[in-house]
């Protein structure tokens, strides 16, 4: 049996994607703080919805007690979703007031700002590589 030592030859159905190691990885998003820590309210929501959401307690209010941090969900109709996305607004919400400039939002500013500076930098280069071709070739066409 014979086994080739070069690599197959890309064919038409190749697929490309980038390296993981080449991908930024996000710090992971903290965990909610435990029940005791927590109390917990439902209230009727507000805003947009008309008489439904006026009457329904599907708003979610948690407080943190060490903190004192309070948050309000009421972004679905549904209480338990908006139960379960508050846990995790207030989560980023004490991880920001606890680590700050450390904070998993505040790296993720960071990591995003960093790339549109670059993207921004790399868009200004190749325009300016295609002003500068314009340039050239035009002065070229005027002496002839």
């Amino acid at each position: 049996l014979f086994v080739p030592l070069l690599p197959a030859l890309p064919t038409a159905a190749t697929f490309t994607s980038t390296p993981s190691c080449l991908k930024t990885k996000y710090p992971p998003r903290p965990k909610p703080p435990p029940d005791e820590e927590i109390t917990e309210a439902y209230l009727k929501g507000s805003g947009p919805g008309g008489q439904k959401i006026n009457k329904t307690n599907s708003a979610v209010q948690l407080k943190h007690i060490p903190t004192g941090i309070v948050v309000k969900c009421q972004e679905t109709r549904s209480r338990e979703q908006n139960r379960k996305l508050a846990r995790e607004h207030l989560a980023e919400k004490i991880d920001d007031f606890l680590n700050g400039e450390n904070s998993r939002s505040a790296v993720v500013a960071r990591i995003l700002a960093k790339k549109k500076a670059s993207a921004l930098k790399k868009s200004r280069r190749k325009h300016r590589q295609a002003a500068d071709g314009k340039a050239s070739d035009g002065g070229e066409d005027d002496n002839e």
